[in-house]
């Protein structure tokens, strides 16, 4: 049963939804000097929830090394962004979306963590990325 779906419209009168691009890492290019760049499917339309990580969330964050200006995303669908079973073994996805109503431009932020996987929904820690 889909549980989210039920329960997502009385969520959202709580923490909305917004509109988000998401980029799916499909690996890398290397240049002859070795700088890698990272390369990126077409940016698909996603509907998301964005809030603040647990105090929990944030010491785990912490244990991994990761620091900077991180957010919880929560996203319908299993989203497994940094296990991925093929030949892009997963990581580097970058969502694009404003992080609050004055942002001017949307942001961009990499997936460095799921959080939680359910058959239809995930959480995933998202780090905004500069520039």
């Amino acid at each position: 049963m889909d549980m989210h779906s039920l329960v997502s419209g009385v969520v959202g009168t709580v923490n909305p939804f917004i509109d988000a691009q998401l980029s799916k890492s499909t690996g890398y290019t290397t240049a002859p000097n070795m700088k890698r760049t990272p390369a990126y499917a077409d940016p698909v339309a996603q509907q998301i929830q964005v809030q603040a990580l647990s105090a929990k969330e944030l010491q785990h964050l912490d244990g991994l090394n990761i620091t900077g200006v991180l957010r919880k995303v929560y996203l319908s669908g299993d989203w497994q962004s940094v296990y991925r079973p093929g030949p892009v073994a997963g990581g580097g996805d970058i969502f694009s979306f404003k992080s609050t109503p004055a942002a001017v431009a949307a942001q961009n932020w990499l997936v460095v963590t799921v959080l939680e996987t359910w058959p239809d929904w995930c959480s995933l820690a998202v780090q905004l990325q500069k520039g």
